[in-house]
């Protein structure tokens, strides 16, 4: 491709926020001719496979840019744990690391702001969330809150189900479901729930 007609073909994604390597490549736009609109000061390189516009306003909400530009450079990852908790109010604890969860045979490159959890089950809980109008996988409150139970700390997790039990409306836990993924994971939450609702 001639760098020349790149920027026009990127066009529909040179107003979002940020984009990837990925969705440049849909239409038609290789990731050398990326580089070279970077070097050239027509494109900002984010991170690994992530770019803006040069110029563009940072996200709206911007204790979570950094989060975003993560999740969107690691290939199929879901934020999970204690970002995702810091999402869902959930937590008290300001994340150092962005929590990432991956498909266990995947492949990922270390980077320290990213912490990488290998999990099996990644379409259990599954659910995109919106952040300053971009959409990002993250798992449920039902879900994080399963798994915070298997890799955080007991105190943190349930400092999360009391939380997460106490709100009303659309935020209210669905006890159902959490049941339905601690089985499915096999997590014994029970004697937690009954300390918590009795």
């Amino acid at each position: 491709m001639r760098p020349k007609t790149g920027l026009k073909q990127l066009a529909p994604v040179l107003k979002a926020p940020s984009f990837t390597t990925k969705q440049a490549a849909r239409l038609g736009v290789t990731a050398a001719t990326l580089a070279h609109y970077s070097r050239r000061g027509d494109l900002e390189r984010l991170s690994r496979g992530v770019y803006r516009a040069a110029g563009t306003p940072p996200i709206e909400d911007i204790r979570w840019e950094d989060l975003v530009i993560a999740i969107r450079s690691v290939k199929d990852g879901v934020i999970c744990l204690t970002s995702a908790l810091a999402i869902y109010g959930l937590t008290e604890e300001i994340p150092r690391q962005h929590w990432i969860a991956i498909q266990h045979t995947t492949r990922h490159r270390a980077v320290p702001s990213i912490k990488v959890v290998r999990m099996r089950n990644l379409e259990i809980g599954k659910t995109q969330t919106t952040i300053s109008g971009i959409s990002v996988p993250i798992f449920d409150s039902e879900r994080t809150i399963v798994d915070a139970f298997r890799y955080l700390s007991r105190e943190t997790a349930i400092k999360a189900l009391k939380m997460a039990f106490n709100r009303k409306g659309k935020e209210k836990l669905d006890l159902e479901k959490l049941r339905g993924y601690a089985k499915q994971l096999r997590v014994p939450i029970t004697p937690y729930l009954l300390a918590v609702t009795t």
